[in-house]
């Protein structure tokens, strides 16, 4: 409130101030009344009850210096309820009390706090938060009060600066943010004269807003304070509660810091989050199943994100997948700035449930087209006419499946020049009935659905992942062969290739070195097959004999030169085993990379797993040893992650060896857990390095946002988060990625990345490699003329510094995606490129001559007189 004194009453004021030390409390605030008040249009009634949270301002953005002399202000308080009082260190009538005061506040906090971390119950005193709370000490004569002043004054009064800081700074920031801000009184009359100030406390929410102002000198006013503090940290409810600042990240970074000191791999550069300029305003929306009516659903495995130039600019555009509302395409604009033209390419797709997205060029006109899956109502294939304008052709091109799909992997098993499509479908883990996804303020600034109706969603199954135990639920994954001219005709059962895993994702791969791409196809419930093409006829299985045993839970591949020996090796994430037995539930209360770094144990009964002895429980590396030959090294060379979902891979720091991108969470109700950046150490192991190369901690340390709410005394009070509590209150769940591309976003040189977040932002993490170092790299675009116009399944080999680098042209490019860009290969201290090999999908092979100059584009044209 702002108090507008007249100017005697002013000078009576200060006249008494100066007398007795130079504080006062403010005039007291008016009674209760059973009067009666006018309203707007004349009519009496009563006069309302005063609210115990009257205001609801937002503060604005402040920085100043604590008592240890560190720069200090709204972005430390950032997410956290606290509390200011006004003080200085000189004045001797009220401040001397106050600070005593909140010196006893913040020995009752310690014993809530002491309270709520003995109490177990869930959404009981544990979610309470009274640990996230703060205390801030303003001081309102900031000349006098140096951090050194305020220092010795703490340490006086015996106040603990774990959770309490007192700050100073320019006076006429202080001022401007006392009156401006919190809409309270301060006033210097002249130098060496008193101040004038408030002996209120003002309660500030987790958003930043100003909520109440309370009279700290008065035990009524003090037990206000402490009704108002716990309706504030009713109103956010964390699940669980260490997702908003989780302590155990600080030392986890400090050791991955001094780990990295023994490293080979350079390392010296940074990525940093630029999503807030960069144009892309996408913001991802879960289904009511991963929110507000959670169940372990499928649903929980998120969306897809993919990469092309879609208009012919020479720059990499990004589509996101979206579970609720619209799918969204951003134009690449340059110098990392993109554009929404969704509305105007026509790929929004906004009905339910999107999954992912793949590019590919299936008729062989030198653009991307765009398939995309959704959940039960049907694929759609887009046609790109060249400038981003994509007609719908789903209808007639056989490609419109209704099933619960996943990832689409193009690929030419037939090498007949069209790319044909292998369309992963998990199983069914939803009902046939539709509910409407219910709204709240957590959704204010998303999108609408059209017409004033409801985003819908299919009814998740309460036994999802025990589907596998069900035949009735299989859902055969399908092969699709190009006719040409936008049509496709199913080929499943007359190739042989008949899988009812439940696939998220597949990958192409000629592991017996003949020239026919095979298929390797994960199960994320049970164990994954392998596909060996016979001559582009038939498909034959050969899982065991090749993979005795793998993931349990697999859900990420990729295919690449794990230690530039010119042999391709398979990487394959297993989240699903880290989600069951004793060990997810100690390293949810007990986070530790020692143990995340650890195959998991069996994670359930054998009744459940139904695979004997043939699987691994975590992450599986196989590296190729031979045609038809693997082995699994996975713990050898640090390959083994906690929470994992796809791999996108890039050489980082332009080594010339491949790095690789994992994004890892569980989002609400599981605890907060970062990415992981494995930084490929010279060939022989894996580093986690997401702490020193800056993706972890996230942009202002953000590790929780707003999920959903609930109405305890509405619809949601049977709920069981509702039990012992009353109206509104905001769920909070624990950020985290699902799909990510790693690319050349702004064009400098070095590969940046982006995430697709659950149920919020995406990141935009921009490398500064180039402005670190010299960044010597060459990118490889191919145009296939007998062989697919992309050039899928090509095998390329950079040579350069005596060294050889090879990648296979798959278009894998991460969790559930399939992109269209070119192959980047960094050549390390080499400047130029001697030969570049490429071995085409008909079997020929194309030498381009160096020497070609490293930062190059150089763009391969398949050649008739290839041998």
């Amino acid at each position: 409130m702002r108090f507008a004194w007249r100017s005697g009453s002013m000078v009576l004021a200060i006249v008494l101030l100066w007398v007795t030390g130079g504080c006062s409390e403010d005039p007291p605030d008016p009674p209760p009344s059973d009067q009666t008040g006018e309203k707007g249009d004349g009519v009496k009634s009563a006069r309302e009850a005063p609210k115990l949270l009257p205001l609801d301002l937002p503060l604005p953005e402040f920085r100043l210096a604590d008592s240890t002399g560190n720069a200090f202000g709204s972005r430390e308080l950032a997410r956290r309820p606290y509390l200011v009082n006004f003080i200085f260190t000189r004045c001797q009538l009220t401040c001397p009390e106050q600070t005593r005061r909140m010196v006893e506040f913040q020995k009752q906090l310690a014993r809530k706090i002491e309270h709520q971390h003995s109490s177990e119950e869930r959404g009981g005193p544990k979610h309470f938060l009274w640990d996230h709370l703060q205390i801030v000490s303003l001081s309102v004569d900031p000349e006098n009060d140096t951090p050194e002043v305020l220092s010795r004054y703490a340490d006086n009064y015996g106040a603990k600066l774990e959770n309490w800081s007192f700050l100073t700074g320019k006076k006429s920031e202080i001022f401007s943010l006392i009156t401006d801000g919190f809409k309270l009184p301060v006033a210097e009359v002249g130098k060496d004269q008193p101040i004038v100030h408030t002996v209120k406390v003002a309660l500030v929410d987790h958003r930043g807003h100003l909520r109440g102002v309370f009279n700290g000198m008065k035990e009524e006013g003090g037990r206000k304070l402490m009704k108002a503090i716990e309706q504030v940290l009713h109103e956010r409810v964390a699940i669980p509660p260490q997702i908003v600042a989780p302590d155990w990240l600080d030392k986890r970074a400090e050791t991955q810091i001094s780990a990295s000191k023994q490293w080979k791999a350079f390392h010296d550069f940074r990525f940093t989050d630029r999503q807030p300029e960069s144009g892309i305003g996408f913001r991802h929306r879960v289904v009511d199943d991963a929110g507000r009516t959670y169940k372990a659903v499928h649903y929980d495995h998120g969306n897809g994100l993919a990469v092309a130039d879609v208009d012919g600019d020479g720059r990499l555009d990004l589509f996101f997948s979206n579970q609720v509302g619209s799918n969204r395409l951003y134009r690449n604009s340059g110098e990392g700035r993109f554009e929404d033209i969704t509305e105007s390419a026509g790929v929004a797709v906004e009905g339910p449930t999107g999954v992912t997205a793949s590019f590919a060029d299936i008729d062989n006109d030198g653009d991307a087209d765009l398939y995309v899956t959704n959940v039960r109502t049907g694929n759609k294939l887009f046609l790109n006419d060249g400038h981003a304008k994509f007609t719908d052709i789903s209808n007639g091109s056989g490609l419109a499946h209704k099933g619960h799909s996943s990832s689409a992997v193009f690929f030419d098993y037939d090498r007949d020049g069209l790319l044909d499509l292998f369309l992963c479908n998990v199983g069914q883990y939803t009902h046939e009935t539709l509910r409407d996804v219910q709204g709240d303020q957590t959704d204010s600034d998303r999108e609408e659905a059209r017409d004033g109706k409801a985003f819908r969603f299919y009814n998740g199954m309460t036994d999802a992942f025990a589907g596998h135990l069900h035949t009735a639920r299989t859902e055969r994954s399908r092969l699709f062969r190009n006719q040409g001219g936008g049509r496709f005709v199913d080929v499943t059962e007359a190739t042989g290739l008949i899988d009812e895993s439940w696939t998220g994702a597949a990958s192409p791969i000629d592991a017996n070195d003949d020239g026919w791409t095979d298929l390797y196809v994960l199960n994320m419930q049970g164990n994954d097959e392998y596909y060996e093409n016979v001559e582009g006829k038939t498909f034959r299985k050969r899982s065991r004999e090749l993979f005795p045993r793998t993931s349990w839970g697999a859900m990420g591949i990729k295919v690449f030169d794990f230690d530039n020996d010119g042999r391709l090796d398979i990487y394959i994430t297993d989240m699903h085993s880290d989600m069951g037995g004793d060990q997810v539930e100690f390293l949810r209360d007990n986070p530790s990379v020692d143990e995340e770094q650890k195959k998991s144990p069996r994670p359930f009964a054998d009744s459940i797993l139904k695979t004997g002895d043939a699987s691994l429980f975590g992450n599986s590396f196989f590296r190729r040893t031979g045609p038809d030959a693997f082995e699994e090294v996975s713990d050898r060379i640090g390959a083994e992650t906690y929470w994992p979902w796809g791999i996108s891979v890039g050489d980082l720091n332009a080594d010339g060896f491949q790095d690789v991108f994992v994004t890892s969470s569980m989002n609400f109700p599981w605890r907060y857990h970062p990415n992981h950046v494995l930084l490929n150490d010279g060939g022989s192991r894996f580093v986690l390095s997401e702490f020193v190369l800056g993706v972890e901690p996230r942009r202002d340390g953000r590790t929780a946002v707003p999920w959903h709410q609930l109405d305890a005394d509405g619809r949601d009070s049977d709920h069981e988060f509702c039990e012992g509590r009353s109206g509104t209150f905001t769920m909070y769940g624990a950020l985290g990625s699902r799909s990510s591309v790693i690319f050349d976003l702004d064009g400098d040189g070095d590969l940046d990345i982006v995430t697709n977040d659950f149920n919020t932002e995406p990141l935009v993490l921009i490398s500064d490699l180039s402005k670190r170092t010299t960044v010597r790299q060459i990118r490889v675009r191919l145009v296939g003329v007998d062989s697919n116009r992309d050039g899928l399944g090509a095998r390329v080999t950079v040579h350069a510094g005596g060294k050889a680098y090879v990648q296979v042209n798959d278009g894998q490019s991460g969790y559930l995606s399939q992109s269209r860009m070119p192959l980047y290969f960094g050549l390390g201290a080499a400047a130029t490129v001697d030969k570049v090999e490429v071995k085409w999908p008909t079997g020929k092979t194309q030498v381009v001559p160096g020497p070609i100059d490293a930062g190059e584009l150089l763009e391969i044209e398949e050649s008739g007189d290839s041998r």
